[in-house]
Formats: structure tokens, C-alpha cells, sequence
């Protein structure tokens, strides 16, 4: 049995139709930037965050360093983060002329550890970007409290974290900014690339509006540094047809999560820890990942069962050579290093079958009795 990551094509084969119609909506109109379909898709998605603003932009990348920009972040700055992330995280803090400081993670959600966070503020100390990894917020409360307290902005990275909720609270809801990334493998994923930021606040609000058409208004008018990042029309009217599916998938998504979590306990509690979710969250699986020992072998030996994993992340941020001059060492920051060495992400999407499950779980089970 060949099972991948990820499979797009079963999906698309059930919203081909209203996919097809769109796009012909697109082509009829001919209005192919900052149309009718991303104005309809950042409301839906500041609605839906339930923020007042939803500013869509080229990618999530973008989307973190714009929102960081227009927080009033620059140079000199310090934005305080995880490093058990993917690289745009800490990247977009470098293209603000940010500089970027890590904490450790909590080690049983993986998320940033809010008591690691206030020993890390200086009188440079800008914001705070917690990322919401695998699909589950991080503490917005203890988060949030610190940010108060210090007056500091917080930048939710919800890359991975589109539907997810905190108490009763979504993503943006809280803070300063939050932003979403479309990239194709993501819950709410468009057919390239695309990312959005929604905000509570006018002024930050705003000021992305501007940057991400060269900092221009009125047109041709640019009082600020800005860029070309909008998120195209094509891509918009894609999200808008997926959009409306999102809850749904996502719940498909915490039913596999329940089942793999279930029967690996039960299988191999003594091997395998499984994902933790906190109570009053609402975790919507972007990946599922468990942690093991023997990682590196696993993955080798389900691969060679037909079975496709992935490592997020391997190296984290504060030991890539990029950031070398930021002085951090081996140690520096014991869980994130030990969760890099153990972190296993499982086959998750929405349409992903039971017996497709049984022969993961079964396979893995057939590599632990060997030990």
C-alpha cells in the first residue's frame, strides 16, 4: 500500500465543478487583482477570525514580515519567537530589519513556552510572535498578559492554524495581527501561493492595505517602503469555493488525529507519544505528529513500507547557519533540540482512509516489536 502525506486530488475531485466555475468568473470579469473574490475572501476570513480586517497578500511569509511592519517593528527592534518553526517565522523578523530571539518550547504542546518569554525582553523588545504549530494555539492568555504588561505587540504565525480556537477565542482575535498562509498543503489551501493577514486593529490594518501595493496611497502617492504582495484574484475565487468546506475537513482531520492517538496508545504507549491537546482548545491537525526514538529509523523503515512521513523541523532556527551571528549555541534550548530529534509527522488529511490508517499504525507496531 503507497500512502502519502498528503493527497489533493481526491479533493479536488469533489469541488472540480465549483473550482471551474469560479475560474470562469475570473476570466469573464477580467479583473485579475485586489477583484470582487479577494475583497468577499478577506471578509470571509476576518468574519470567520472574527476581526475586522482581512487584508490578503502574496504569501505567508509576507504576511508575517507586512504585519510586523506595519505593527511599527523595524530597525534595531527585537521580535521574541519560537525556534522550533519553519524558516519564514524568524525570516520575516530579519526583513523587517528585526533582529529575532528564541525560547524555548513547552514540551508538551510544542508551542513557544510563555515562561520562557519574559526573561527574554530587553528595552528592545517589540512583540512577540507565538506560532501556532501543528494546528494548536499557544497560551494567548499568558501570552497576552506578558505583552500587556510590557506593551508589546503580539503576531499570532497561524500558518498552520486556520479554524483552530483558544477558550472560545480564534485566531486574531486577541492580538495585534495574525496571519494565515494559503500555501497548497495547508487545511485552507489555495493552488499557489497566497496568505492573508486579519487584525482588530485600524491602524495596522491599515498600513498592510498600503504596503502591499508599494506602500502607494493614493496611487502613485508612497509615504512609506512597501511591496508588491497581493493575493491574486485567481487564487482568492479557489479559497472562496474551499472556504465554505474548511470546518468540515477540519473535523475529519481531529477524528483521524482521535483514531491514530487511540490505537497507538494502546499499542505502543511505552514507544510513541501522541499529540496533546489542551483542554479548551480546538486543534485542527495541520499535521499529526507524534515524538519516538529511533526517529531517523522509523521513517526509513515506513518509507520503505510504502508509507510517507515527514520531520518538521530538523535543525531548529537558533543552530541554522543563517542565524550563526545571533550567537546561539548547541543547548541553548534542550527541548526544542530533543523535540527536533524526535518529531515524526504521520500521513493527515481529510480524506484519508481508515484501512490507510490501520497500515500505518500496523506498520509502525511491526517496527517497535523488533526492538
Amino acid at each position: 500500500m503507497i500512502i502519502p502525506m498528503l493527497d489533493l486530488s481526491e479533493q479536488y475531485e469533489t469541488i472540480k465543478e465549483e473550482i471551474l466555475s469560479k475560474l470562469d468568473q475570473v476570466m469573464s470579469s477580467s479583473q485579475f487583482i485586489l477583484g470582487s473574490h479577494v475583497k468577499q475572501v478577506e471578509n470571509d476570513i476576518a468574519e470567520m477570525s472574527k476581526t475586522k480586517h482581512g487584508i490578503g497578500v502574496a504569501n505567508g511569509s509576507d504576511a508575517i514580515h507586512i504585519a510586523l511592519q506595519a505593527a511599527g517593528v523595524g530597525s534595531g527592534d527585537e521580535v521574541i519567537t519560537t525556534s522550533f518553526t519553519f524558516f519564514a517565522t524568524a525570516g520575516a523578523i530579519v526583513r523587517a530589519n528585526a533582529v529575532p530571539v528564541f525560547v524555548d518550547i513547552d514540551p508538551i504542546t510544542y508551542n513557544i513556552d510563555p515562561s520562557k518569554i519574559e526573561a527574554a525582553i530587553t528595552n528592545k523588545t517589540k512583540a512577540i510572535i507565538p506560532v501556532h504549530l501543528y494546528g494548536q494555539m499557544a497560551d494567548m492568555d499568558l501570552i497576552m498578559n506578558i505583552a500587556e504588561k510590557y506593551n508589546l505587540h503580539v503576531i499570532e504565525d497561524a500558518a498552520q492554524a486556520i479554524g483552530s480556537s483558544y477558550k472560545g477565542k480564534q485566531v486574531g482575535e486577541m492580538s495585534s495581527a495574525a496571519t494565515y498562509s494559503f500555501f497548497p498543503t495547508k487545511n485552507l489551501g489555495a493552488y499557489g501561493d497566497g496568505g492573508m493577514i486579519v487584525s482588530n486593529n485600524d491602524g495596522i490594518a491599515e498600513l498592510a492595505r498600503v504596503i502591499r501595493v508599494h506602500g502607494s496611497k493614493p496611487k502613485y502617492h508612497h509615504h512609506v517602503l512597501g511591496y508588491n504582495s497581493r493575493l491574486d484574484e485567481m487564487q482568492a475565487a479557489i479559497l472562496s469555493v474551499k472556504l465554505p468546506h474548511l470546518p468540515a475537513w477540519g473535523e475529519n482531520r481531529r477524528k483521524h488525529a482521535a483514531y491514530y492517538s487511540d490505537k497507538l496508545n494502546s499499542k505502543l504507549g511505552k514507544y510513541v507519544v501522541v499529540p496533546f491537546e489542551v483542554d479548551g482548545n480546538y486543534h485542527v491537525y495541520h499535521q499529526y505528529t507524534i515524538r519516538v526514538k529511533n526517529r531517523d529509523e522509523l521513517q526509513v523503515f515506513l518509507k520503505d513500507q510504502g508509507i510517507a512521513t515527514m520531520i518538521y523541523y530538523p535543525i531548529p532556527l537558533h543552530l541554522q547557519p543563517v542565524f550563526k551571528e545571533l550567537g546561539y549555541q548547541t543547548g541553548d534550548f534542550p527541548e526544542t533540540e530533543r523535540m527536533a530529534k524526535e518529531a515524526l509527522s504521520l500521513p493527515m488529511f481529510p480524506e484519508l482512509k481508515k484501512e490507510q490508517q490501520d497500515y500505518v499504525i500496523q506498520k509502525i507496531v511491526e517496527f517497535y516489536s523488533s526492538k
